[in-house]
């Protein structure tokens, strides 16, 4: 027993040191911490642009989709797809035999109503008229007849050789045939003037019907040759000669791309700073790193519901084309400008998302980094202006500090190679 213990206190003292060994050693590694190589740049103080961005879509200033009004079959086509027009270049021509003819059919009807019109302003009157005439004149001479009757009743009776009843009777013959003749021109005169003038209106609405008759004639013989309402490109063509004109069916589509419109849907909180004639630049997805500059032309005074958005449209001048309709990409519009704004790279900048606050890893002078909480504006040009948080001067790391914790040993990247 006594050996047995003397062994044990000899073994304890050995156990003792090498876990105290064990220990220091654990606590050197956790003491030491790796350094991480970083790229840095630094803020940059100056007037900023201000700008919000938005997708865009080109259409044209003018598009229109032109289609026949009448139904014929298509003669010749003037223009093809791809062809430059200008404002009123015939692009079709349609087959108007049919209205040619119907034309000259109404024509002779309106030479036709005009000669009864003429003759009936001449006096050329009904039966009606003429028989009322002739009651005239026969009355005019039974009153003729009644007048020489009475005077010669009246010296018969101033001589005593009749009594008084006779030349009464005559006298009363006499009155009656007067009021017979004035009836009769009364009648003759109300049938004039009724007749006359009911066969003039008949005679002028019959010449003005035909006149509608052939206007309208006229005007389908201007639509059998359809016209460019403006200067511009066939980008479609629907029809082909031999084919039937339809008005429910389009043959072309002409557009104006000289000047472009690129049009944007904003959000809301973005549109309220921009006004119209502000400045625009798009960035078309097929012409990468290339822009066109343009000006703001139209604010739509509607929210969409749906996307909370605002309708913005860009007019660029297009004059050698470079634009096509329907190409996407990204309208940037200028709303102001922020004097002597800190600027860093966007990609120093860990935003919190849907906002724009967010934070940075600023190099410390001590080669350690720093978390540092920054309010920003918009991102333009790969930059972002920092509002606060960051003063002019400073040096943010722009690649290495992802999940970086704060207090992090780095170098920088050129001082890396340096060693």
């Amino acid at each position: 027993m006594t050996h047995r213990r003397t062994i044990l206190m000899s073994v304890a003292p050995l156990a003792l040191a090498l876990l105290t060994l064990g220990c220091g050693e654990a606590k050197k590694e956790e003491e030491v911490k790796p350094t991480v190589s970083v790229k840095t740049a630094t803020a940059e103080q100056g007037d900023v642009e201000l700008s919000v961005h938005a997708p865009a879509t080109v259409f044209p200033r003018e598009q229109a989709n032109i289609a026949s009004r009448i139904t014929a079959p298509i003669l010749s086509l003037a223009v093809r797809k791809g062809d430059r027009v200008v404002a009123g270049q015939v692009l079709v021509r349609l087959d108007n035999r049919d209205l040619v003819a119907q034309r000259k059919e109404i024509a002779a009807q309106i030479t036709d109503a005009e000669a009864n019109l003429e003759k009936t302003r001449s006096g050329t009157l009904p039966t009606d008229i003429e028989r009322a005439r002739g009651q005239v004149k026969a009355s005019q001479a039974a009153l003729a007849q009644a007048e020489k009757f009475v005077e010669r009743r009246q010296n018969l009776y101033d001589q005593g050789a009749i009594p008084n009843r006779e030349l009464v009777v005559s006298q009363t013959e006499l009155a009656t045939a007067r009021a017979n003749f004035e009836v009769a021109q009364q009648a003759l005169s109300a049938l004039e003037k009724q007749s006359s003038g009911r066969d003039i209106q008949i005679g002028q609405s019959r010449v003005e019907q035909a006149r509608g008759r052939l206007a309208v004639i006229d005007t389908q013989i201007v639509f059998s040759e359809l016209r460019s309402p403006f200067g511009g490109t066939v980008t479609e063509q629907f029809v082909f000669p031999g084919d039937m004109a339809q008005p429910s069916t389009p043959m072309f589509t002409i557009a104006d791309l000289d000047v472009a419109v690129a049009r944007a849907q904003v959000p809301e909180s973005d549109a309220v700073a921009i006004r119209r004639g502000a400045a625009c630049r798009l960035a078309p997805t097929d012409r990468v790193g290339t822009t066109f500059a343009g000006r703001i032309s139209v604010i739509n005074q509607s929210v969409d519901a749906a996307r909370r958005t605002v309708e913005v449209w860009c007019e660029i001048p297009n004059p050698k084309g470079e634009l096509r309709a329907q190409v996407f990409g990204t309208l940037e519009i200028v709303t102001g400008q922020l004097a002597k704004a800190v600027t860093i790279p966007l990609a120093a900048v860990q935003f919190d998302e849907g906002t724009r606050n967010g934070f940075v890893m600023v190099a410390g002078a001590d080669n350690k980094a720093q978390k540092r909480a920054v309010e920003t504006g918009a991102p333009m040009d790969g930059k972002v202006p920092v509002l606060k948080g960051l003063k002019a001067g400073e040096t943010v790391i722009v690649e290495g500090a992802y999940g970086m914790a704060d207090g992090t040993a780095i170098v920088k990247a050129a001082e890396e190679t340096k060693k």
